[in-house]
């Protein structure tokens, strides 16, 4: 697991496993989003194992799969309905945090945020987010 951080209450990860809850944890995240479907391969956890484990812990979370390179605007609006809900600072994780990311980068744009920043917070975390800049239509 390698947490890229974007914001001060929003981070991104590649999978997470069990075994990566007690770091989670005491990275201090309240929330984690999975953006990941089940059964995507054979190596990944769980939805369910994982929100066993968050439950335990303490931590909220939610699930809100996307297809990889197949994000619609229905999949932006639930990723930003949860984004908003969740308690920060929040973990969204899918195979490797890049859809993670440009869905977080749409529902920004969506709701104002500068082109610019939205570039710059990607290539902070080391992402290029200038698809999804294009897909905001900027």
């Amino acid at each position: 697991m390698e947490v890229k951080v974007v914001t001060e209450g929003f981070a991104v990860s590649s999978q997470i496993f069990l075994g990566d809850m007690d770091a989670i944890a005491t990275l201090g995240f309240k929330s984690l989003l999975c953006n990941r479907p089940d059964a995507e391969s054979s190596d990944q956890t769980s939805f369910a194992e994982i929100e066993e484990s968050a439950h335990a812990m303490g931590m909220k979370i939610e699930w809100v799969p996307v297809v990889s390179g197949k994000i619609t605007q229905e999949d932006v609006q639930a990723f930003s309905n949860s984004f908003d809900r969740l308690p920060k600072p929040l973990l969204a994780y899918c195979r490797t945090g890049t859809r993670s990311i440009n869905l977080w980068a749409l529902a920004q744009g969506i709701q104002g945020m500068p082109s610019q920043e939205i570039l710059d917070r990607g290539k902070t975390a080391g992402y290029d987010l200038t698809d999804a800049v294009r897909m905001l239509g900027r």
